[in-house]
């Protein structure tokens, strides 16, 4: 267990291997602004250093990450303060991830969700347990689904990605395995071992490194009342055009014998911000046609919009809600659906001018060099954008 003295992100050195920890454990390693510019740094540093080969990163305690710290935000509030700089740090660090030059291995045993998620995914070798928890439930308190997963999510079967976003459903590690979000699938008991077996291997080759995962890993079977078996009803119901008409399908589909499991989840689904749910939507379903650069750009441009208030104050009203008070009352404004307009979403999806958007390359292969301390974005507020 870290106390209050120790680094949020611990960075060791063993041979050719580096391994980050993040140290958070009493808050479930939450993203902050510290844990974004350590974890930036290290990577960074490293995919430069010809003596590493090898990056591994887990959670310390019972968590690999709950995703972005939300009281961050809700900090600033009031004052607009900027969060700017730490949302544009991290979908950079997003970036990187997608696009490393070098071997990565997250070792996720626990809970793994949003922004802690998007170090996982991307990786090149992402091993799970009976323990790992995932989920993108953003679309439910005001935000929307980010750090790469509209364009994640976009591309898994059929309208997996769409249920996904807009309920924030959980998956367990094998459903993570099946759904193709982590690799391999090793018990809790002998993750230890595979670490130091990692670290002793002293290499990133590929094939080195998934033959040695291989022999921890175990075959994958789904329980029968997976979500992952509900595909066709998934399917049927995700892919109508709008909000609206997803529940109207989701809650005919409920009616029917055998979907007993639609109710909490359509509960759930009632219950969400109408704005985040119809951002939501609407960027998975543009990250379908768009590279893993013009995704995060939108992503970016998103939440800065709703840190902005544009349209609503939902996502700060869902951070109250859920962390602030603990109410677990939200109000939302816009209150329904149908008073979330289409004219509006068109304006927190509007582009910026060319200067003002994330400026990750276009090209898979470029790297962040540094561009950020030069970019428009080292000295705008929130309000200025």
């Amino acid at each position: 267990m870290a106390n209050s003295d120790e680094p949020v992100v611990i960075g060791e050195v063993a041979g050719n291997v580096r391994l980050i920890t993040l140290n958070r454990p009493r808050h479930l390693n939450v993203i902050s602004p510290e844990t974004v510019s350590l974890l930036a740094g290290y990577l960074e540093n490293w995919e430069k250093d010809e003596n590493v080969e090898l990056i591994l990163i887990k959670g310390a305690g019972r968590a690999f990450s709950a995703g972005g710290d939300l009281k961050v935000f809700y900090g600033g509030k009031d004052t607009k303060d900027s969060c700017l700089e730490v949302v544009y740090r991290m979908y950079w660090l997003c970036h990187h991830i997608h696009t490393y030059k070098k071997t990565q291995v997250a070792l996720v045993n626990g809970i793994a969700m949003g922004g802690g998620a998007s170090l996982m995914v991307p990786m090149k070798f992402s091993v799970v347990t009976e323990k790992t928890v995932f989920a993108t439930p953003e679309a439910a308190i005001g935000l929307h689904t980010d750090c790469g997963f509209s364009y994640i999510h976009s591309r898994l079967p059929g309208h997996l990605g769409e249920f996904l976003a807009l309920t924030g459903t959980r998956l367990n590690g094998k459903e993570l395995v099946a759904a193709g979000l982590a690799t391999h699938f090793v018990p809790s008991e002998k993750l230890p071992e595979l670490e130091k077996h990692l670290v002793s291997l002293n290499k990133g080759d590929k094939d080195a490194v998934k033959s040695l995962i291989e022999e921890f890993s175990s075959e994958v079977q789904i329980d029968a009342s997976s979500i992952l078996n509900k595909q066709s009803i998934i399917d049927e119901c995700f892919s109508k055009d709008s909000v609206e008409e997803i529940i109207e399908s989701f809650e005919a589909a409920s009616l029917k014998e055998g979907n007993g499991w639609i109710g909490p989840v359509l509960k759930g689904l009632k219950r969400s911000s109408p704005t985040g749910l119809k951002i939501t939507l609407r960027s998975v379903r543009e990250g379908r046609k768009q590279t893993l650069s013009e995704c995060l750009k939108r992503e970016f441009r998103l939440t800065i919009n709703i840190l902005r208030r544009i349209i609503s104050d939902d996502m700060y009203e869902g951070i109250r809600a859920l962390t602030i008070d603990k109410d677990n009352a939200p109000k939302w404004d816009p209150p329904s659906l149908d008073k979330v307009l289409d004219k509006d979403l068109d304006t927190v999806f509007h582009p910026y001018e060319a200067h003002l958007e994330l400026q990750v390359p276009e090209s898979e292969e470029s790297r962040w060099d540094g561009k950020y301390e030069n970019s428009a974005y080292a000295t705008l507020k929130v309000s200025e954008v």
